[in-house]
């Protein structure tokens, strides 16, 4: 109906139709249709409408919405005033420069003020993520006075379920859930609900800190603080959650071999997605000339006994894939602060333990193929199945580690690069224990 209402130019009619969708319907309805159709659309939402599918939109989409808005200057400024600091912050965080500048020129000078400073905090600080759009009381208030400010001042702020207790000079001194001063005697002051038992992040923490805060104190929204203590801004959980989608998309992509992250595939140029590929797959390629050069140097034995090559794939896959499982699990527990660097060496007993009885097993397993393949190099596979286990299950649990010491992202000791150390070391194992056997 809506892209025969589009071709029939009857926008009176399609403007009424769009009153009826929500903005999660609106924001999936834009990304479905095709691009000229999609400016179109936005063009005839309402100010709330336009402000609040924005905000779901993609980056690539929001771009292009942006483009298509260059013509309706008026509109345009409306949508930039209109969206909340923070998410406008993350907008502009993904512009070029010479764009997200030209962008900031139609905001207001408020707006432009507030932009300019959280622009201004270090990239994934927690000043980047915070709005200073939240209700801050004294604490003589009574709670009659707390409630004529917040109907003052609440409209704009980003949550309600937590109050701000601040002194004179804005240092911040408590933090109150709503349903405590709703609960509370009208004549009773908020000074009588404080505890002083408040957690708040600090404007150039990491955007990780404030992750884990979240996680460990189970809050909708925490305050933000300069190194005076004074409150300057707030984080919700919203904006936590879009930062931790975020950070999952560019370790597992980190973790695949890529540059950075691709967000659309599909939208994503074919120049774009052939140079986050190919850095890394030039470098294994380079790598795993170590192993052609450890096979050449073993032509001998695998001349004299074919039945080796048989076992090749399966005992050198096997090592990759025991240290893929054990540097998913390393980076996964680093990544959420389970364990910490320091606690390295308290793994590598459990992990031998572990590793051993998983070669063990894998020994048997090949051991009984052996039995009707080769039996002649049972004790070969066996052995070097248990030892090319153990190899790369060590190796894919401390590389995240060394990499940890080395302030590098722990997701960059991805699969493919274990794999390949596993495989020129399984390789060595492999044939260094045919040619000590079969002399």
């Amino acid at each position: 109906m809506i892209s025969q209402l589009i071709k029939d130019k009857n926008w009176k009619s399609l403007k009424q139709v769009l009153t009826d969708y929500d903005p999660i319907q609106l924001a999936h309805l834009i990304q479905e249709v095709p691009e000229k159709e999609s400016i179109i659309l936005f063009r005839l939402l309402s100010r709330t409408q336009a402000k609040d599918v924005f905000q779901l939109l993609s980056h690539p989409d929001q771009h292009y919405i942006i483009e298509g808005l260059a013509m309706n200057q008026h509109k345009l400024s409306d949508l930039l005033n209109d969206l909340e600091p923070d998410d406008r912050t993350a907008f502009f965080e993904e512009l070029p420069g010479e764009v997200a500048q030209g962008l900031i020129q139609h905001l207001n000078p408020e707006e432009r003020n507030i932009t300019i400073q959280l622009l201004g905090y270090p990239e994934e600080s927690i000043g980047r993520l915070m709005t200073p759009e939240y209700v801050a009381i004294r604490p003589h208030y009574t709670i009659e006075q707390a409630f004529d400010h917040i109907r003052k001042f609440g409209k704009n702020s980003e949550t309600l379920n937590v109050i701000y207790i601040v002194d004179d000079n804005w240092k911040l001194l408590d933090d109150i859930r709503i349903k405590e001063i709703i609960l509370a005697d009208p004549k009773k002051q908020i000074k009588d609900l404080m505890d002083f038992k408040y957690v708040a992040l600090n404007v150039m923490d990491d955007q990780e800190k404030a992750i884990k805060a979240f996680s460990d104190y189970d809050r909708v929204a925490l305050p933000v603080v300069n190194t005076e203590g004074v409150l300057i801004g707030i984080v919700s959980i919203d904006d936590i959650m879009d930062v931790v989608e975020e950070e999952s998309t560019e370790d597992f992509h980190k973790f695949g071999s890529f540059q950075s992250a691709i967000s659309d595939p599909l939208s994503t140029r074919v120049l774009s997605l052939y140079k986050n590929r190919i850095v890394w797959l030039m470098l294994l390629v380079f790598m795993n000339v170590f192993s052609g050069a450890a096979l050449s140097s073993f032509e001998h034995i695998i001349e004299s006994v074919v039945s080796l090559v048989f076992f090749l794939p399966l005992i050198i896959d096997s090592g990759g894939n025991a240290g893929s499982q054990s540097a998913t699990l390393m980076i996964r527990s680093l990544a959420t602060g389970d364990i910490k660097l320091s606690d390295w060496y308290k793994l590598i007993g459990k992990e031998l333990l572990v590793s051993t009885l998983l070669g063990v097993t894998m020994a048997l397993g090949v051991a009984a193929i052996a039995s009707f393949r080769a039996p002649e190099i049972i004790l070969v596979v066996s052995l070097t199945m248990l030892l090319v286990v153990l190899a790369g299950s060590l190796i894919g649990m401390l590389l995240p580690f060394i990499f940890t010491h080395f302030k590098l992202d722990p997701a960059t000791a991805s699969a493919p690069l274990i794999t390949t150390i596993a495989d020129i070391c399984g390789v060595i194992i492999y044939f260094s224990i045919a040619s000590w056997y079969l002399g």
